[in-house]
């Protein structure tokens, strides 16, 4: 059975989605954090056949949503997250899961693609049982998802140069120095900044409509040609590709961002 790892920070002000502000206060970016991350812990709920795992930065206790968070994780492992870099914890995490889960398969995913549904993780777990390895990539240039037969190969991770543009090609090329064959997710959007979180809401939104290429450009035209290649004003605001099911997971998370949209044009405090 593959386990299914979940890379997670504790959704604490000030320290999660930071480049959500501004327009968004510390909270605000917070609560889309939590949101993000409850719809993820669904979607992994839902996925028949997998092990869940939880690797926590930070403490529950202290974040948005604390009661809920620590709800939706009952039953799974926590591990702590270890290193001083993402690609250190990144490896760690997978090494500790090789260490509890001997022999299994595992894919890993994040917090920042909360528009995932149970498909996209079921065809990635059948497709990691063809190949050495999967990998998603995200728009931006980085990866949504990682599966690994050997969870130990993870280990290249720790000399990958993260959150860059060229992230999931040097992850491709790491991985393919160790002799493994690599095969790909389907192109999702993840979420980092603002114009990021108005398009992946509105590719989860049951009103689609009312997210407009013009709103999710934020005032930034250039901006929103690189959240939205190919598309064209008035179209629907979602990457063509990063849309396999009409409406997927990401209800807390769109309903958040709608919620700090209205709150930012009423000029409500945060």
């Amino acid at each position: 059975m593959t386990v299914l790892l979940v890379m997670a920070k504790a959704p604490v002000p000030g320290t999660v989605k930071t480049r959500l502000c501004p327009p968004a206060s510390h909270v605000q970016a917070a609560r889309i954090a939590a949101a993000a991350l409850l719809d993820s812990l669904d979607t992994v709920r839902a996925t028949p056949g997998v092990t869940p795992v939880l690797a926590l930065d930070g403490r529950l206790a202290d974040a948005e949503e604390a009661a809920e968070l620590t709800a939706a994780i009952d039953g799974w492992q926590i591990l702590p997250q270890r290193g001083t870099n993402l690609g250190n914890r990144l490896a760690n995490a997978h090494a500790d899961v090789a260490d509890a889960y001997p022999g299994r398969p595992v894919l890993q995913i994040g917090m920042d693609t909360p528009q995932l549904t149970p498909a996209h993780l079921d065809d990635a777990v059948h497709r990691l049982t063809l190949s050495d390895a999967v990998l998603g990539p995200a728009v931006d240039g980085g990866w949504w998802a990682l599966g690994l037969h050997n969870p130990r190969h993870a280990a290249v991770l720790a000399t990958v140069p993260m959150s860059t543009a060229s992230t999931g090609r040097h992850t491709i090329a790491a991985l393919r120095q160790r002799g493994l064959r690599v095969e790909s997710l389907p192109l999702l959007q993840d979420v980092d900044e603002w114009a990021d979180a108005l398009a992946v809401a509105a590719s989860t939104s049951g009103d689609a409509s009312g997210w407009s290429t013009d709103v999710i450009a934020d005032g930034c035209p250039g901006r929103a040609a690189a959240v939205l290649p190919g598309r064209s004003e008035g179209e629907d605001a979602v990457h063509p590709e990063a849309r396999p099911e009409q409406h997927g997971n990401g209800g807390r998370f769109a309903r958040q961002v709608a919620a700090v949209r209205r709150s930012l044009t009423l000029g409500i405090p945060r």
